[in-house]
């Protein structure tokens, strides 16, 4: 495709907001005197605070994806990339939920629950847009499946667990009691619904391994937690366990099934 004068615009903007989530997180991790998130709103996102929470390592994901981030930043500036059709249907949205990630961390520092939770939500509908984007056409390279496909679902993937986490910190702090049910009944729904969310993903996604992995990542960090550390919840251990189970098991199945498929297709065609 020709280059056109949007696309430098695009670039740049890209650009821009990495920079933007970047001094974002740093302000998250308390780089820049801000609070680190698991103590801010009052610790209502620690690693404690609700069933839902996972253990602390499973936040070292964010190191990995804001890696990602960067590598994508840099692999859209390459010449090849500046008019490329997938660059152009995606940089837009990844420049954005940079920088609702960025605005994620200033309204937790801020105390501002349920803001956190309307911008995560957004940042959620940004990620799956640009799932259903890049879901459309292959990667051009193993390095592009990496740096776009593998960073975005990543991205995603682990987005779609701290949804849960952020909404029952904020229905906690507002003293939401579950209507009677007991706490492990909303987790485990709660829970059943990742594992549907995660496997429609897979099928969607032809069986997208780091989408699946990062949800199951999250999923697992959840188990450890509940049956490792307070509150502990045996029924919402497992619940998790099995979740991340069939959502890496899906995403396996439908990728081996692809595989197969694209491999008969080739003898056919030779």
């Amino acid at each position: 495709m020709a280059p056109r004068s949007s696309d430098l615009a695009r670039q740049t903007t890209v650009t821009a907001s990495l920079v933007i989530c970047i001094v974002g997180s740093m302000i998250g991790v308390g780089v820049f005197g801000g609070t680190p998130i698991a103590q801010a709103a009052g610790g209502a996102l620690a690693a404690d605070s609700t069933l839902l929470a996972p253990a602390t390592p499973a936040f070292s994901i964010w190191s990995v994806v804001y890696a990602g981030l960067v590598a994508f930043t840099v692999w859209q500036w390459r010449p090849s990339q500046r008019s490329s059709g997938r660059q152009r249907s995606l940089g837009w949205i990844v420049s954005v939920s940079m920088v609702l990630n960025a605005a994620w961390i200033l309204s937790v520092q801020a105390g501002w629950l349920f803001v956190s939770v309307l911008v995560i939500l957004a940042l959620l509908v940004t990620l799956v847009l640009a799932f259903l984007r890049y879901s459309r056409t292959r990667a051009g390279s193993w390095v592009e499946a990496v740096v776009v496909d593998g960073t975005l679902g990543l991205y995603l993937g682990w987005t779609s667990v701290a949804v849960c986490a952020n909404i029952a910190a904020a229905l906690k702090v507002s003293g939401f009691v579950g209507f009677g049910l007991r706490p492990e009944i909303w987790s485990v729904a709660v829970l059943a619904v990742v594992a549907i969310v995660g496997i429609a993903l897979a099928i969607k996604g032809h069986g997208r391994i780091a989408l699946a992995a990062a949800i199951a990542w999250g999923l697992a960090w959840i188990t450890v937690g509940r049956s490792s550390d307070a509150p502990e919840s045996f029924p919402t251990a497992i619940a998790a366990a099995v979740a991340a189970a069939l959502v890496l098991g899906a995403a396996i199945t439908v990728r081996a099934r692809t595989v197969r498929a694209g491999a008969g297709l080739r003898r056919g065609g030779a």
